[in-house]
């Protein structure tokens, strides 16, 4: 089984980067392979929207993202970890998102429609922290990470939130998070069927 972890935050080391790291100890401690994919350390254009991949679901930009798409197809669990910024995705990390319109087009292209229903590439899980109390401070980014998992063929299984998190070191006063980090990756890895 591989695990993939995708590190969203521009902060080195932050909130969300701690909570990942335990989220992939708990996966590794299930027996499952982890590989690691850290945003803030690529080059990577938003989608352009230019239709390149239209005919082959193939990305047509060359830059840092092209050893990502291997990574993103071969997973059978990823952990999407992010600060929610402006109650959504860190642009970085929005970017990357944006750009696995190929993965999508090639999806369609591949499957029928009776079968797109159906997910076939594993299952996907969302981490997030948040500075502020909102109410709805998570809802937009879970609907737009489920819908990035939609376009890897993987499931949306569920994920993990945490309020009122700005300090750089804030989650090592949470009483459980951290735990529940590792407990969310040693449970995704030893499911069956991912």
């Amino acid at each position: 089984m591989k695990t993939l972890g995708i590190y969203g935050s521009p902060r080195k080391g932050g909130n969300s980067d701690q909570l990942l790291d335990k989220a992939l100890a708990g996966a590794a401690a299930s027996g499952s392979e982890v590989s690691r994919i850290y945003v803030r350390d690529l080059d990577i254009s938003g989608c352009i929207e230019c239709g390149g991949c239209d005919e082959t679901g193939q990305c047509v930009i060359k830059d840092a993202m092209q050893p990502v798409y291997p990574l993103l197809e071969e997973s059978d669990i990823i952990f999407l970890s992010i600060p929610i910024f402006f109650y959504n995705l860190p642009a970085q990390t929005k970017a990357l998102v944006d750009r696995t319109q190929s993965i999508w087009v090639k999806r369609t292209k591949m499957k029928s429609k009776d079968k797109q229903a159906k997910y076939e590439g594993g299952k996907g899980y969302l981490i997030a922290v948040g500075a502020t109390r909102g109410q709805n401070l998570f809802e937009g980014t879970e609907l737009t990470v489920k819908y990035f998992y939609d376009a890897l063929d993987m499931s949306y299984e569920r994920g993990i939130f945490y309020r009122r998190m700005e300090n750089k070191t804030a989650v090592k006063g949470h009483p459980t998070a951290l735990q529940d980090a590792f407990d969310l990756g040693r449970e995704a890895a030893s499911s069956p069927d991912p």
